[in-house]
């Protein structure tokens, strides 16, 4: 498993900087000017920056060495066995844990023969849509809450808007649909699903339950 390499010159390491600076600041305007100031989650800074950095050396190391096809394809098997997988990681975080992965492979890996324009104009394109796309409030989420409920009488079709009315009066949200998943007769309850318009999309489903 030979590698040819070729002798490291002023030439490369000006590419290799050049590249650094630009997927650093790309991390930093992302991490720390867009998903920061919305979701103060220092643990996914932590993250986000690890990964983007470590992603991007990997990928300008072995983009720089011309390495024998079996040996390539044996260490991204080896890499491709690795999950990140964690508790409680939304949808969001996961697509922003990929915007920094994916961020490390363009800026270490994209041919560069204008001057680094067009790298540094698909690093602006990215973090721009992202910034956009995060605020966009005029979109709302529908959620929802599972919720034990125990006035069995109005779960009949025809008392359904008087349901919906008690449920909004208790739970103090614009329940607009509901949803019986079971019912109990031995305790008299049953098990709703509440669904709701929000302007943030929930990570966790917040459950009442029935003590008695």
């Amino acid at each position: 498993m030979e590698t040819v390499t070729k002798p490291l010159s002023l030439l490369d390491i000006s590419d290799f900087g050049s590249r650094s600076l630009i997927d650093i600041l790309a991390i930093i305007i992302l991490v720390g000017f867009i998903y920061y100031p919305k979701y103060k989650n220092k643990d996914f800074i932590f993250t986000f920056v690890l990964f983007n950095i470590i992603n991007f050396m990997i990928c300008y190391l072995l983009g720089a060495a011309k390495i024998k096809i079996g040996f390539a394809f044996g260490l991204f098997a080896i890499f491709s066995i690795i999950r990140y997988r964690t508790i409680m990681v939304s949808i969001k975080d996961m697509g922003y844990f990929f915007v920094c992965v994916a961020l490390g492979m363009l800026n270490s890996l994209a041919t560069v023969t204008d001057g680094f324009v067009i790298l540094i104009s698909c690093n602006l394109i990215i973090l721009i849509l992202t910034y956009f796309l995060e605020r966009l409030n005029f979109m709302n989420n529908e959620n929802y809450k599972e919720i034990v409920y125990d006035n069995v009488q109005l779960i009949k079709p025809a008392n359904r808007e008087d349901l919906i009315n008690d449920l909004k009066e208790r739970t103090g949200l614009d329940i607009h649909k509901v949803d019986v998943i079971s019912i109990n007769y031995l305790k008299d309850t049953v098990l709703l699903k509440a669904y709701y318009f929000a302007k943030e999309s929930e990570n966790t489903i917040l459950n009442t339950s029935d003590d008695d």
